[in-house]
């Protein structure tokens, strides 16, 4: 009998990482609370395999997306897969491009994501000043970009934690998040992500991260130097005993969880 073909790791990721329903259905909603307007152009940074650009260009036919990855295997599996499922006047107001997020796009949108704690990949100041230059550049006049980042000392200790979940079609899959310890001269630590198949066949550092970890003070510090008139923290709200509650709110100041996700938004 024929083995299944083993899954694409970029599947994997979508179905036990990503959440890019919440993204689109909630993000605009702080963007039109915060601008008085509804945003349709949408610019997704760190693409990979552009699940929330598919997202938002299906939640409306006004709404148009554009997708920048440096990683061309990734747009490969991204149009073969996720823009090939849509319909093609949907595939239409999508578009993906292998480029350098740290370079202005002549487009200008209503608001830009780089979800997944991609910001972290910028090691230096300057380089992390150069993307907030380039994204206040290639925003239109009210626009906004939205960092999701995660921090706290559970972010920073060595540690191993497993999730299954049930994806459909292949069964129950263990996502393994492992971190290194955090060296505090460098601010840098390593992650990374295993998968566990039905079958018991491990993917060993399906994605590997070597990341600079950025403080939120030095994110919005960044912001307004770049030009962004002010920012935003949306923290995430967390029960008596710290565990998340997936609701977002605006917030000057906050306790210091253990772990935390939270979204910094630049406003132009």
């Amino acid at each position: 009998m024929k083995k299944n073909p083993k899954p694409s790791k970029f599947r994997l990721y979508e179905e036990c990482v990503q959440s890019p329903n919440w993204q689109v259905d909630y993000l605009p909603q702080f963007h039109t609370w915060l601008t008085g307007k509804t945003p349709r152009k949408f610019r997704e940074d760190f693409c990979g395999s552009a699940r929330v650009a598919c997202e938002w260009v299906k939640r409306d036919s006004k709404n148009s997306a554009l997708g920048l990855d440096l990683d061309q295997e990734v747009l490969d599996y991204a149009k073969r897969v996720n823009l090939a499922s849509l319909g093609s006047k949907t595939q239409n107001r999508i578009k993906l491009k292998c480029a350098d997020v740290r370079k202005s796009t002549t487009a200008k949108f209503d608001w830009i994501g780089a979800f997944n704690f991609s910001v972290f990949e910028f090691h230096e100041r300057k380089e992390l000043l150069r993307y907030f230059k380039a994204a206040h550049q290639s925003l239109e006049r009210t626009g906004t970009l939205f960092l999701e980042v995660a921090g706290g000392p559970g972010f920073l200790e060595a540690s191993l934690e497993k999730q299954t979940k049930p994806v459909p079609g292949l069964g129950r899959v263990t996502h393994a998040w492992e971190q290194s310890q955090f060296d505090p001269i460098t601010a840098v630590n390593d992650y990374a992500i295993h998968f566990k198949l039905p079958d018991g066949t491990w993917i060993h550092q399906a994605f590997a991260y070597h990341w600079r970890i950025w403080g939120i003070r030095e994110l919005r510090d960044a912001l307004q130097e770049a030009g962004f008139k002010r920012s935003v923290v949306l923290w995430e709200k967390a029960d008596a005993s710290g565990a998340p509650l997936h609701e977002f709110l605006p917030m000057d100041a906050a306790p210091n969880h253990d772990f935390f996700i939270a979204y910094v938004v630049g406003l132009k």
